[in-house]
């Protein structure tokens, strides 16, 4: 409807066409779907195209987000295990020296 294509939306929610299956269209779907006018087909695939790259960015980015929080998380595992084995040394040399008394 945003783009002035609202003569095609009663035949997409006849054909349960919902934002997955839209972004799956290319011009011969989009032209069984009665979608006759080609400056129709090539505004809605234009759009579909700049929706993909936003989809693909926005994926990206929640990986490199994900990455990141491998990483720090990763980080705080390691410092954990050095406080452990600082500890266990500590725990070690008293114990020895306790000993050694």
């Amino acid at each position: 409807m945003s783009l002035n294509l609202e003569q095609y939306v009663s035949e997409f929610s006849a054909q349960n066409i919902n934002g997955e299956h839209l972004l799956q269209l290319d011009g011969s779907r989009l032209k069984a779907l009665g979608m006759t006018s080609s400056q129709d087909r090539v505004v809605i695939k234009k759009k579909l195209k700049e929706m993909k790259a936003s989809l693909e960015k926005a994926r990206k980015a929640q990986e490199k987000m994900e990455k990141q929080r491998e990483k720090l998380r990763k980080k705080e595992q390691e410092q954990l295990q050095r406080k452990s084995k600082k500890t266990d040394k500590s725990l070690s040399d008293a114990t020895e020296a306790t000993n050694e008394q």
